[in-house]
């Protein structure tokens, strides 16, 4: 916090713990109006947590400890504001006063816990809660409420749109966007509430860095230019640099260093270690795209053409990455090879045995011949909230095996995707809602990895991973091509994960193939500040 300033959150204290484990051991901070306090840590190590506390999330309240907010009330309607001695309300023009909210001692129903709730704006890690079938500027004018009228609606929300670079998504379906694109329209309703504080768990984990680094300044500007506060995590150094006037490295729930962002973000990468692929013996194309299209028509602007005339192959055992900046089209051609999304034109083959399979020809005759050989790890996975995490990845995916044979192979997947020995049994009996979101991404990597699949296809693999359990599922990628014989097609704009895991990429810009080669190779046809962003450390010789 700004030595001289009053608070405006406080953190006293709090510890918390699931299942008689702890996950937060006497945690402490400030933070004034207008200031932006940074988390970073391995999954696991707390960040979402305190985050969810924070907002007053079912089941986070704090064992020890209080969250303390200090907020303008207004005498006259209700409304909370920012800690300002003598400031109107902003709602009615009211007579306020500055107050302390102890947040949990207050119960669910107190009117002045609720108000605080609704001036609170989140965004959470993988969570795209859009309205899927309405257009990008009606999920805007969902979340600015009834109480405008309709030109006043239509204002705000093309502002909203600039301010996270999405006007030319403005009539788009929802559900058609990239994950990136989601985020942003996610950003823009979030930004729709008026919110006094923000909450931003992993907010561009899934985005390139050149469209993060555009989300960045709009929350720094946000936070500066209205004086709310936010609280951010992260597992990139660069975005807690670039967001945090203070920054907190959790570790297993305890601040292990604070204080200066760059020096707690350089600290934190001093254990992170880049690895080199292991060249193997690259076999048949298993995936050959030929001339391969899928244009949409938008309304405003016309034909969109998502994917542009796409060729390219993918051999045997080889680690094939899409590479680009949000929108691309990586995603949308990722689709067209696992079956989900058919071509307007040009073809899409897998081989199977002998033959290849057209990837638009509907029925178990035509593309089902391949799709059951498909293993698929979407940027939006579920898993069953219901049940443990070994009947997540046996009996809830339709595994039949006995019950020994499917535990052992559980256990090797976990193994693979990164958990250590000592972490296996927690896991293994643990529930969805009690991991960390890092943990649940790596388990259903593990759900695609155990059904023994030809080609996996992983879409933004390691969007909200911190580094070192990227390391650890770069090294699980690169160990099931030389067990198991995988083929796999990476999405990402990860360049660090792409160098050191990847054979080969193909860079995509605007629907086209810009560039096949070597990952390292890319980087020559990307700008100078396509390079700056895309790059978050190097590669070791």
């Amino acid at each position: 916090m700004t030595e001289g300033s009053e608070p405006f959150i406080i953190i006293d204290n709090v510890s918390k713990n699931f299942n008689g484990s702890p996950v937060l051991k006497n945690v402490n901070a400030r933070l004034g109006p207008g200031e932006i306090l940074g988390l970073i840590g391995k999954s696991g190590a707390g960040k979402s947590v305190l985050i969810h506390m924070l907002r007053g999330s079912v089941d986070y309240k704090p064992d020890e400890g209080r969250i303390i907010y200090r907020v303008n009330l207004c005498d006259v309607c209700g409304r909370v504001d920012l800690p300002q001695e003598g400031t109107p309300c902003s709602r009615c023009g009211g007579v306020t006063d500055t107050i302390e909210v102890d947040y949990w001692n207050l119960n669910d129903r107190d009117p002045i816990r609720l108000e605080l709730r609704s001036r609170i704006a989140i965004m959470l890690q993988r969570t795209f809660a859009l309205y899927g079938e309405k257009t990008v500027i009606e999920n805007i004018f969902e979340a600015l409420g009834e109480k405008m009228d309709k030109s006043e609606k239509v204002e705000k929300a093309i502002e909203l749109l600039k301010m996270v670079n999405l006007t030319h998504r403005t009539t788009h379906i929802a559900r058609d966007l990239s994950g990136g694109e989601k985020q942003r329209v996610v950003l823009a309703r979030q930004l729709a509430k008026d919110p006094i504080i923000f909450l931003a768990d992993e907010p561009t984990g899934t985005l390139d860095p050149q469209t993060a680094e555009i989300v960045h300044k709009t929350l720094v500007n946000v936070v500066k230019e209205r004086k709310i506060a936010m609280v951010v995590s992260s597992h990139w150094p660069d975005a807690i640099k670039a967001l945090s006037d203070y920054a907190m490295w959790l570790h297993m729930g305890e601040i292990k260093v604070e204080g200066n962002p760059d020096d707690v973000a350089n600290e934190f990468m001093k254990d992170y270690k880049f690895i080199k692929a292991e060249r193997v013996d690259i076999g048949i194309p298993v995936v050959k795209v030929d001339g391969a299209k899928k244009y949409y028509f938008s309304v405003v602007r016309g034909v969109v053409k998502a994917v542009d005339g796409v060729s390219l192959e993918i051999c045997e055992k080889e680690i094939f990455a899409l590479v680009g900046i949000s929108g691309a089209g990586k995603t949308t051609l990722s689709r067209m090879i696992a079956g989900i999304t058919p071509a307007t034109d040009g073809k899409v083959m897998i081989r199977i045995g002998d033959g290849m399979v057209d990837m638009s020809e509907p029925g178990p005759e035509g593309k089902g011949r391949a799709t059951q050989y498909i293993g698929f790890l979407h940027q939006e996975y579920t898993l069953y909230p219901f049940d443990n995490i070994l009947r997540n990845l046996s009996v809830c995916i339709g595994m039949k095996m006995p019950a020994e044979l499917a535990k052992m192979k559980a256990i090797q997947v976990l193994k693979g995707v990164g958990f250590e020995d000592q972490e296996v049994d927690r896991i293994l009996y643990a529930y969805p809602d009690a991991l960390s979101v890092g943990e649940r991404q790596r388990i259903a990597f593990a759900q695609v990895l155990i059904k023994e699949p030809r080609l996996v296809i992983l879409d933004e693999p390691t969007g909200t991973m911190d580094p070192i359990t990227k390391l650890a599922v770069a090294k699980s990628v690169l160990s099931a091509r030389k067990k198991l014989g995988e083929t796999f097609l990476v999405v990402s704009h990860d360049m660090d994960f792409v160098m050191n895991c990847c054979d080969r990429a193909a860079l995509m810009k605007g629907g086209k193939n810009i560039a096949i080669g070597e990952p390292k190779s890319i980087i020559s046809h990307l700008t100078e500040r396509e390079s700056e962003v895309m790059l978050h450390g190097g590669v070791e010789d």
